[in-house]
Formats: C-alpha cells, structure tokens, sequence
C-alpha cells in the first residue's frame, strides 16, 4: 500500500539498466586491456560485467601480479596499451605502493593486485551476481574490555 505522494517521488528515483553484453561481443576496449594484461603475463583475469549492478563502470577486470613491481608493470602496460590506441584513462590510484593499483577506463575499471590483497578484499565475490549472499561468521567470544590502569 503506498500513499498518493510517494508514488511521484519513486518514478524519478527507478535505476535505468543497460543490457548485458554478450560474452562473445567484448568491446575493443575490453580487449586492449585484456591483451595487455596477457603480454604481461598477469595472474588470475577475472572479467565481470557489472551493469545493472552499479553505475560506475560496465566492466571490472580484476587481475593479480606476483610481486609489487609487478603490479605496477602490469598496470603501466595497460595505460600504455590503452594509449596507444587512442583511449584516455581517466585515472591511477596506488601506483606508488603496488599492492592494488586501479585503472579507472570510463567504462572499464582494472583492478591488479597482489593475491594476498585480492584474497583479502574479495572482489569477485563482491560484484559477482550471485542468487547467495555471503554470510559473515558470528564472533564466538565477546570483545575483551580493556582496564584503566592508573599513573
């Protein structure tokens, strides 16, 4: 049951959603990235079409390099590659470090990171469009209180 003035307010606010690309239909872009990041060597490319889910990007790739230069060569190919062909990123972030570098494409977002970051964080199982949620364990024991102790 909804009241006479909610229903205006919902119409503007219903998220727009493109269609899905079909797997065999990657755009060029797409594949400059995952060509480099193949030349590269790149551990573990993982393509995840997220439109529908968020707004941010059509497509995340999520890779993983074996050390930080590593990392960051992965990275500096694909802005190379991306370059050369006619395409502007439109950002870098965690270059200087190397654990987890992201490549902001416009439509293409290209995370590469180091595989204990990519265990930790937990992208794919972030953004993969899956019927389960992921569950968070319970805490078995209640957190310690600390004491005062006085000076």
């Amino acid at each position: 049951m909804s009241l006479p003035g909610q229903e205006k307010t919902l119409k503007h606010m219903i998220t727009r959603t493109r269609p899905r690309r079909s797997p065999e239909r990657a755009s060029p872009l797409q594949s400059i990235v995952t060509a480099a990041l193949d030349d590269m060597k790149a551990v573990n490319v993982k393509v995840l079409d997220v439109r529908g889910l968020t707004d941010i990007a059509d497509t995340l790739i999520v890779a993983s390099g074996n050390s930080d230069r590593h990392v960051r060569s992965i990275a500096d190919r694909v802005i190379e590659r991306v370059k050369e062909a006619g395409f502007r990123p439109f950002g870098t972030e965690g270059k200087r470090d190397g654990e987890w570098v992201l490549v902001d494409l416009h439509d293409i977002v290209v995370h590469v990171m180091l595989p204990r970051v990519r265990e930790f964080y937990g992208l794919e199982r972030l953004w993969e469009n899956t019927d389960v949620a992921p569950t968070v364990p319970a805490i078995a024991a209640t957190p310690s209180r600390r004491r005062r102790t006085s000076s």
